[in-house]
């Protein structure tokens, strides 16, 4: 299972304690390593990693994607943990939304190096 708000991560001195993304991208990795092999998997944590960057982030008239700013997808994260602890979500076998969703996190979290000291 993955960090939630309740089991909050005692970060280094760089990162505040309660910071999710690292339970998120150990507990999600595996998930990455799999969608690697399915296209449609692929699309999927793509789609939402997208709109991630969409909700934290207006885009400018360039359209460009903005860097992801550890804080800000730490606090998006601690707000989708909660609603999903909120509504009694167990993590299935397979993929729902918020599996795709948390492996976009995951994906994000790797791709902006936002675990790196």
């Amino acid at each position: 299972m993955f960090a939630t708000p309740d089991e909050s991560h005692r970060g280094s001195p760089h990162e505040p304690a309660g910071c999710p993304l690292p339970g998120i991208a150990a507990a999600f990795a595996p998930r990455l390593a799999e969608s690697a092999f399915e296209p449609g998997l692929v699309a999927a944590v793509d789609q939402h990693a997208a709109e991630v960057r969409e909700l934290l982030y207006a885009q400018g008239p360039d359209l460009l994607p903005l860097p992801v700013e550890r804080a800000e997808l730490s606090d998006y994260a601690v707000g989708f943990l909660a609603a999903l602890a909120e509504i009694g979500w167990r993590e299935p076998a397979g993929y729902d939304f918020a599996v795709f969703r948390l492996t976009a996190i995951c994906w994000l979290v790797r791709e902006q190096d936002l675990l790196a000291a």
